[in-house]
């Protein structure tokens, strides 16, 4: 495992066109998924401590910014060869267990991954109703893999804002994690 911290947003990129299978068995795109006042891309994995230790903060949180017009989708871009336990039946356990109300995307051949400039699991894009970057930053902090549940998360806060204003906080704290698992 190595600590990967996502870079600084890049402000009204543009959100990237994906056709992926989702853990329902079914190809899901980008329009979509797209919300009315946002949209939330996450890259994700089943392993990872990073997104085990916040994985209930994001069904949360993803379950409020529905509230707000802000729909979601989980991308899992690892090399399930060698991480078998990212593996697609282990990505359906997954996400049954922490009740996603969210698509589970099965990103096999890495492509997507590299279109969004994916780092780490977890890393976080929030987009605005015109699908342009706002937010590129951490869930929560944590110490010690344990997520400090004081006040409301970071991610949560700046997609509040994304949705009335269609514009991110300007100072983020990048998320951090594990590597995403490239084929060797």
């Amino acid at each position: 495992m190595t600590l990967t911290e996502t870079p600084i947003c890049n402000f009204g990129e543009k959100a990237k066109e994906f056709n992926l299978l989702s853990t329902a068995n079914k190809k899901v795109t980008l329009d979509e998924i797209k919300g009315k006042n946002g949209t939330l891309i996450m890259f994700i994995c089943n392993h990872c401590p990073y997104v085990k230790a916040v994985i209930k903060d994001v069904v949360e949180d993803v379950n409020f910014l529905e509230s707000l017009g802000i729909k979601s989708a989980a991308i899992m871009s690892n090399d399930v060869k060698n991480y078998p336990e990212d593996s697609f039946e282990n990505m359906m356990s997954f996400s049954k267990s922490y009740n996603f109300s969210f698509p589970y995307l099965i990103d096999d051949t890495q492509k997507v991954a590299k279109k969004y400039g994916a780092i780490c699991t977890p890393d976080f894009f929030g987009y605005n109703k015109n699908l342009e970057l706002q937010y590129r930053g951490r869930i929560r902090e944590l110490k010690d893999l344990k997520p400090v549940t004081k006040g409301e998360s970071d991610l949560r806060a700046a997609m509040k804002l994304v949705a009335t204003s269609g514009k991110g906080p300007a100072k983020q704290i990048p998320s951090m994690g594990c590597n995403i698992k490239w084929f060797k």
